[in-house]
């Protein structure tokens, strides 16, 4: 088949070039030539931009669309820190760092949609245990932020490793559990509670076949990262029951896994261990805001969840304008923690609703591309990194409204950052080159 569209592609275009030698458009008429080029032209930059940005065109709509609005939100809601007097920097510098950061990002994502996953799938193993470690040594070397060891400076950048720990921990799941798919239906990988009995033949089995590859990297990732950020914890333990979920896992398996959870979480609680202190009094904060009255307090004793309900009220359903905020001086983070809060001050809950639609579009275009692929690693990878990134943006927006107690989760693609974006964007290069290799049919013979 290869053969006879190469030969026919040869002959046609001979006789093109036949025509153009000629003058005529090969029936012998004169004056086509010009025309024909035209059109080769158009073809060849088609071309080139399919073969520039390959996978799921929507997709890519998306991520540009997610980039421009960072830029909006960012240059407007820095100006807090531009002109606080203790700083030297300006909202143009911010602004530039925004977009130094966002022109690696998109170089990453080029970068890794060009490459086969098969290629990446190779180094899985390596890369979860390089973030793992990772995310235990910045508790010894790195940098603190609000009474917690999150980051660790490499070559002048400031790096969060949990980041890249979200990002390969789906990774390392999404290849374990297509390497099962044959026995994952009557696979155990939950050891037993009982922990003297581990030692007896089918204890270690369950270790030997499930408990060390798929159990335990769970369990490790969660505990070095709860001592740091809390909520990150939950967002990659329930990501990781996703992980199961989508590839197959008893739910016998699945609840067993959840027991075990609740039942550490607490006793964390209990000993005060981790940050379950601020995570005690978060909880607290939010009760309260539900339960009693707010309106005699002071407005600077106002909690941050309160100031960002308080800018969506202020932002209507068509906004202040742009660069109209007047809540971003009084909360801490609106270029972070708060940044949907921020955009809805600003541009309105219609705009705002759309933003949200982009998030939950890219979980359905990953659902098309899963569906589409018909491998069982890269299929489940795709899916996996957009509820990673849809989830965290839910969890965003749900605090900023009080649905959820504060978690300090920032808005993929939008908050101000460089760890977040850079390996969300890794993340969305993934998702595309999955949807390239499918339409290309080039995805390897394994699973």
């Amino acid at each position: 088949m290869y053969e006879e569209k190469e030969f026919s592609e040869v002959r046609v275009a001979s006789a093109a070039g036949a025509a153009d030698a000629s003058g005529t458009d090969g029936a012998g008429n004169g004056g086509g030539g010009g025309g024909e080029q035209a059109d080769a032209a158009g073809a060849g930059l088609v071309a080139t931009v399919r073969r520039l940005f390959g996978g799921d065109r929507v997709l890519w709509v998306i991520i540009i669309s997610l980039m421009i609005i960072s830029v909006l939100v960012v240059y407007s809601s820095t100006a807090k820190m531009a002109y606080n007097t203790r700083s030297d920097s300006s909202t143009a510098e911010f602004l530039r760092t925004q977009l130094s950061v966002l022109a690696v990002c998109i170089g990453a994502i080029f970068f890794v949609h060009r490459i086969n996953s098969q290629t990446y799938r190779r180094f899985t193993n390596l890369l979860f245990v390089v973030s793992l470690l990772l995310t235990l040594f910045v508790y010894f070397t790195g940098q603190t932020t609000n009474g917690a060891a999150r980051w660790i400076s490499v070559m002048g950048f400031q790096f969060q490793p949990s980041e890249m720990l979200k990002l390969t921990i789906v990774m390392y799941l999404a290849n374990q559990l297509a390497k099962r798919q044959s026995t994952i239906r009557t696979l155990q990988i939950v050891p037993s509670f009982k922990f003297w009995t581990w030692g007896r033949p089918k204890q270690r089995r369950i270790w030997r076949e499930g408990g060390f590859s798929i159990f335990l990297p769970i369990v490790l990732s969660c505990l070095v990262i709860v001592p740091a950020h809390t909520s990150s914890a939950v967002l990659v333990f329930v990501l990781s029951l996703a992980m199961l979920y989508i590839g197959r896992v008893r739910w016998r398996e699945i609840l067993r896994i959840v027991a075990l959870a609740v039942a550490g979480g607490a006793l964390m609680w209990v000993l005060g261990l981790g940050r379950s202190h601020t995570a005690h009094g978060r909880v607290e904060t939010w009760i309260d805001l539900w339960t009693s009255s707010q309106t005699e307090k002071p407005i600077d004793e106002l909690s941050d969840t309160e100031r960002s309900m308080i800018a969506i009220y202020s932002g209507g359903l068509l906004g202040r304008g742009a660069g109209q905020s007047a809540v971003r001086v009084e909360m801490t983070h609106p270029e972070s923690d708060y940044a949907f809060a921020f955009f809805v001050e600003e541009y309105g809950i219609g705009v705002a609703m759309i933003l949200v639609a982009l998030y939950v579009w890219i979980f359905f275009r990953a659902i098309e591309i899963f569906e589409r692929c018909p491998k069982k690693f890269p299929a489940m990878l795709s899916l996996g990194i957009a509820l990673l990134i849809t989830g965290q943006a839910l969890l965003h927006i749900m605090v900023t409204v009080n649905i959820i107690p504060e978690t300090g989760q920032t808005l993929p693609m939008i908050s101000r950052g460089g760890s977040s974006l850079l390996f969300t964007s890794i993340g969305l290069g993934m998702i595309l080159s999955v949807s390239r290799q499918t339409e290309e049919g080039s995805h390897a013979d394994d699973n």
